[in-house]
């Protein structure tokens, strides 16, 4: 490991280590990153001492004393130096309460630092001490781990993940992040401990949720989030979709599995958390909208709207943002039927011209989705709906070129309706102005403001309306 210590910042705590005599290390993320020959930005640096005196000395030495801050009652200091974001701390030992994730933190030695770490690939130390510098500290074999593509906690799974019930979902995160394996003792054990993740805050579940969702294949995560038994405890909405009824021999698909599968086929295409969401959740009313029907089978019908109806539910209880973030996933949730019913049919002007006013910039996401939601066993039949879809793509950029209908606002406003006749604010203004959207969207007027306006007169005339002032 000493060619990875070739960075200032490590020759720096090595010297100023050496001044104040004191042993320190780099350990955690940072080494099991440069095993796996990942980025990291983090390095932790552990010290048989005070951390924060061990800070200020190198802080001084870098001359970037306003770059550190200093945690007092944590006992630890944070450094920027450069595009590297550098955590001192002393070594500790811990202790918990049965009723808390909140350890009781003694002054430990090396060895008890490394024994209360969450995993073995996270237990594995690099000496910064000019008298070993580079030498690696590996008591529980994390280097193996590594090789052998697995999480596996220092100490008894047991006493591991009842101690800090979030271990649970962090031993979950590192195996989808990196594509390893949960040991099975420490699987069985997340089982046996799964109902302690309620001791947990939301946030902190939920932070380690979004690193699976944002995961290369975050199904698998959620997979193992499922079959572990923590998912009914923070998520019983989506684990409600596991399962398949069946009634006189017809059944429906698992839609636990064909959510993930969707999440996977977006995780593909795009990066973004918020579109994995909306894969996530666009079925998540089937559950409860769910039909059996002795001539056709099971139905789902309406399911885009009520799940449109849940999202809110679901972003409040799990403190996800109550902003456009949330609006977004609402809005494919509820239209990510449409394109797909647009496949299913003659493909019209106006049924395109109101999903591109419905949906706005998001039309390129949604259609995302929709792609994605295309999960059947028959390659014909997706070939078929994928080809569909590459029309409706076609009509889209057709229809978006000659009407420009994206984020389109009708060309006459209320406040057109109103100086024109002489209107206050009232029900007449509203069906005047929806009676003209409906004639563009509808093609028998073209998204013309001269047009619209020869349209808001006669309708204003069917209503016995005078014309008090043209603004032709």
């Amino acid at each position: 490991m000493k060619e990875k210590l070739s960075n200032t910042i490590f020759q720096v705590v090595s010297q100023a280590s050496e001044e104040l005599g004191v042993h320190s290390y780099v350990i955690g993320g940072w080494v099991r990153d440069q095993i796996l020959e990942r980025p990291s930005t983090d390095i932790d640096i552990v010290v048989a001492g005070s951390g924060v005196e061990l800070a200020k000395r190198v802080a001084e030495k870098l001359n970037k004393a306003d770059k550190l801050k200093v945690y007092r009652n944590f006992g630890t200091a944070m450094l920027r130096h450069r595009e590297w974001q550098v955590e001192f701390v002393g070594a500790r030992k811990e202790s918990y309460r049965a009723s808390s994730r909140k350890p009781i933190v003694e002054d430990g030695s090396l060895d008890d630092d490394m024994r209360r770490r969450d995993f073995t690939i996270n237990a594995m130390a690099v000496s910064l001490n000019q008298t070993d510098f580079g030498n690696m500290l590996d008591p529980f074999n994390g280097m193996q781990d590594i090789r052998d593509r697995c999480i596996r906690t220092p100490l008894d799974p047991d006493v591991t993940y009842s101690d800090d019930p979030l271990r649970m979902m962090r031993a979950i995160r590192f195996a989808a992040q990196l594509d390893f394996l949960v040991d099975a003792s420490s699987f069985e054990a997340i089982q046996r401990h799964a109902g302690r993740i309620t001791i947990v805050s939301v946030e902190r579940v939920m932070d380690e949720f979004n690193k699976i969702m944002l995961s290369p294949a975050p199904g698998k995560g959620i997979k193992k989030l499922r079959s572990s038994g923590l998912l009914k405890h923070f998520f019983p909405e989506l684990d409600a979709l596991y399962g398949v009824d069946e009634i006189d021999g017809k059944a429906h698909k698992d839609n636990f599995f064909h959510t993930l599968q969707v999440l996977d086929n977006v995780a593909l295409k795009s990066e973004d958390l918020w579109l994995r969401w909306a894969a996530l959740l666009h079925d998540i009313a089937k559950p409860a909208t769910s039909r059996f029907d002795p001539q056709i089978g099971w139905t789902f019908y309406g399911h885009e709207f009520a799940g449109h109806k849940m999202v809110k539910g679901i972003f409040r209880r799990l403190k996800l943002p109550m902003n456009e973030k949330m609006r977004y996933v609402q809005k494919l949730v509820l239209l990510h039927l449409r394109p797909i019913a647009l496949t299913e049919s003659i493909v019209t002007d106006s049924a395109v011209r109101r999903l591109l006013f419905e949906a706005g910039d998001d039309i390129d996401d949604l259609m995302t989705l929709c792609e994605a939601d295309i999960t059947s066993g028959n390659p014909e039949k997706v070939k078929r709906y994928l080809a569909n879809f590459e029309n409706v793509r076609c009509k889209l950029k057709e229809i978006e070129e000659k009407d420009r209908m994206r984020n389109w606002q009708p060309p006459v406003s209320g406040e057109d309706i109103m100086e024109a006749f002489g209107l206050p604010p009232c029900r007449e203004v509203g069906e005047i102005k929806a009676a003209i959207r409906e004639a563009i969207l509808e093609g028998e007027i073209s998204n013309d403001r001269a047009e619209a306006l020869y349209r808001m007169q006669e309708e204003g005339e069917k209503m016995g309306l005078s014309l008090k002032k043209t603004l032709i």
